[in-house]
């Protein structure tokens, strides 16, 4: 399949967009690009979902996302999830929140209609179970009320989130009137970039990494496995390389895998963080594998990461 040799992308997320004209009015959907996504909803560039073309409940704003997806495929898994938490298989009987409203003419179960709290209850549901728990996601949350909800539905909730989900808030000038709707103004303004307009949507936060792995493997400076301790052959092999500044520290992936589970080992097959041998910093298995993909995937990716910039040449002033 194509889609398997492409490395995983720099960011790949499922929001949920609000329209700020009728709060009720809700909309969940995937995108690697939330920018540009929002312009698409808001009619500003080509390539909106129906259901977010009537002009009167525009404009749409992102008020959360869900972040760390390793491609498209498991991103729209979760949308699909999340948004018929009614038929979804990823989610226990005993365990479902929304039940189905009705049936239609064909006999199909009948989609309830979304509201924030079944959004948010759902979203809290899906990240733990099985099919998702494990998955490297953060959340965001754009808009002040709706993170309000969100913290309302975890205080209520029967269990607790694994405790390295991060939840990331980003309200930016809200409390000063500044509308997160506006998806040309955020892109234009002297202040920092915020909200959807401030998330990295290339590898530059992966860089240094990047240019560490390339010079270890450039120069042949794997050496030995940091877990088992079995030299490493250039080239025979899938390896990755510790994340934290100045450690060296490489292995063989299924080594990895098994040194960070440890004792879940047994039980699951996707790590999730740990510490390396070496330097006993922290590492996580999603940027393990995010800067390997790219190494292995993604040449021309790693080449436009690491191309220097051309310098400009000075204007000479014209002579009399």
């Amino acid at each position: 399949m194509p889609g398997l040799s492409k490395p995983i992308p720099p960011l790949y997320t499922v929001y949920i967009l609000r329209s700020s004209v009728r709060h009720a009015s809700l909309y969940i959907g995937s995108t690697p690009n939330p920018p540009r996504r929002l312009k698409q909803h808001n009619g500003e560039a080509r390539g909106g979902a129906v259901r977010t073309s009537r002009s009167t409940l525009r404009p749409w704003e992102m008020v959360g996302i869900v972040s760390g997806f390793p491609g498209m495929v498991a991103a729209l898994k979760f949308e699909w999830a999340l948004t018929n938490a009614h038929l979804s298989l990823h989610i226990p009987s005993s365990s479902r929140i929304t039940t189905a409203a009705g049936t239609k003419r064909n006999g199909h179960p009948r989609r309830p209609r979304h509201s924030l709290t079944s959004i948010l209850s759902n979203l809290h549901l899906l990240l733990r179970v099985p099919s998702f728990a494990r998955w490297p996601l953060n959340v965001h949350f754009f808009a002040p009320e709706v993170y309000e909800a969100w913290k309302k539905w975890c205080d209520t909730a029967n269990e607790p989130l694994r405790d390295t989900i991060q939840v990331v808030t980003d309200f930016g000038s809200v409390s000063s009137g500044a509308n997160i709707t506006d998806s040309s103004d955020a892109e234009n303004t002297s202040e920092r970039p915020w909200g959807i307009h401030a998330l990295p949507l290339d590898y530059a936060p992966i860089k240094d990494y990047v240019m560490k792995t390339q010079s270890i493997y450039d120069f042949e400076r794997q050496g030995s496995c940091v877990v088992c301790g079995e030299h490493l052959e250039p080239g025979k092999g899938l390896y990755a390389t510790c994340s934290n500044t100045g450690c060296e520290g490489t292995g063989h992936v299924s080594c990895w895998s098994k040194h960070i589970l440890g004792k879940e080992a047994s039980e699951d097959i996707i790590p999730i963080s740990g510490h390396c041998p070496q330097c006993k910093g922290k590492v996580i298995w999603g940027d393990l594998m995010k800067e390997m993909s790219l190494r292995v995937r993604g040449p021309k990716e790693v080449e436009k990461l690491l191309k220097k910039p051309k310098r400009r040449k000075a204007q000479t002033e014209p002579t009399d």
